[in-house]
């Protein structure tokens, strides 16, 4: 009942979102909002199978795997955000963890020369690195891992960024093109395969950042789930989460769940950027890096769409990416693809009223059913 309420109002969340969308989109175009406005940005990837006018680059499968390829990394960073809010803890790290992650894969994908499982590997290890370090400062000294983390996300991206470049001379540099050198170029066997059990991702969707990273992050999410629910560790660390001081009391080691929550965290957000940047159609550009990498913050909105469960938060991660595929299909001359961002925030905006939305949603099933056995009992 709990579960069916909870979904409810994230439901509830996405349709409101959506409404204002729709109003923002009747205010500039109210003659076009529907057809070539808000159709294009609900349907995004599957609109051709209703009007393939919509599609200017690439086939309906293009589409979808061009949003499978965008939700493998936010997937990952809402996994990290959702896995510490568990402990307690509010990871707005993921984007410095999902920066450094990046540049582990890229530095073992091109300075090392190694295969695409132990850059992932790399990439999940210079996370969990960055991810380590406000939680030490929060189990040590007791440094708020907010303030840690949003000072640690602008030294990763400027110290990745200065590393990449290397004034201008280095290894992981390409002058002609003012990015990192493309790992399909450099080592191909770098690059995350597209084919599983017989099973050929790019022949299907014809998008080669398409690749089975999905796969993998929807087994991690599983995974995470059965950690957090059937396990002394998951536990502890809902314990912690619930209540640190009786946790403590009960005589778990907080210290040690939270460094844990926080190594396990970043390493999620840095394998994310790992499935992205080996997927062999993104490149890291230190010169226009100077912003933090987005599906860092846009795995807060799949973690809270998501219900801070992990299956929620493949289902979230999915529908994010679709709307922002969708916003890229409206004609731009008419209506701005921030419109897709426009929705995402309200329903990030929306989320922290889900409280409130479950109180009112509970009480009007508590009413209709208490309706109805009056009507049953005035039957009989």
């Amino acid at each position: 009942m709990k579960k069916g309420i909870a979904i409810a109002s994230s439901i509830v969340c996405i349709l409101v979102g959506l409404l204002f969308g729709l109003i923002f989109l009747l205010i500039i175009n109210p003659a076009e909002s529907i057809s070539l406005g808000f159709t294009p940005l609900i349907l995004a990837g599957l609109s051709s199978a209703f009007n393939p006018d919509w599609i200017s680059a690439g086939s309906n499968l293009m589409k979808l795997g061009q949003e499978i390829a965008n939700a493998m990394p936010i997937i990952m960073t809402g996994l990290s955000v959702a896995f510490a809010f568990k402990m307690g803890l509010f990871n707005i790290g993921a984007a410095g963890q999902y920066t450094l992650g990046a540049f582990g894969a890229l530095y073992f994908a091109l300075i090392l020369k190694c295969p695409w499982y132990v850059c992932l590997l790399a990439a999940a290890a210079f996370g969990a690195f960055w991810g380590m370090l406000p939680g030490l400062l929060k189990a040590y000294l007791n440094i708020n891992e907010v303030i840690s983390c949003i000072m640690l996300n602008w030294i990763g991206l400027y110290g990745v960024n200065t590393i990449i470049y290397g004034n201008g001379n280095s290894k992981m540099f390409n002058s002609s093109q003012s990015k990192a050198y493309q790992v399909g170029t450099v080592n191909p066997d770098a690059l995350i395969p597209s084919k599983i059990f017989g099973l050929d991702m790019f022949e299907i969707f014809k998008y080669r950042a398409t690749t089975i990273g999905i796969f993998f992050a929807i087994i991690i999410a599983i995974v995470i789930l059965i950690v957090l629910n059937k396990t002394t560790f998951g536990y502890e660390l809902k314990a912690c989460g619930f209540n640190k001081d009786a946790a403590k009391y009960a005589g778990i080691n907080d210290k040690r769940n939270i460094i844990l929550s926080m190594l396990i965290s970043g390493a999620l957000a840095g394998f994310g950027a790992g499935l992205f940047y080996l997927s062999g159609t993104v490149q890291w550009n230190p010169l226009d890096s100077t912003a933090l990498p987005a599906a860092g913050f846009d795995g807060i909105t799949v973690a809270l769409l998501g219900l801070l469960n992990p299956i929620g938060c493949i289902f979230s991660g999915l529908f994010i990416s679709h709307i922002s595929v969708g916003g890229t299909m409206m004609p731009q001359s008419i209506f701005p693809s921030e419109i897709s961002q426009i929705i995402t925030g309200l329903i990030v905006y929306l989320c922290a009223f889900t409280p409130i939305i479950q109180e009112k949603l509970t009480k009007f099933i508590g009413a209709h059913k208490k309706t109805q056995q009056n009507a049953n009992k005035e039957e009989k």
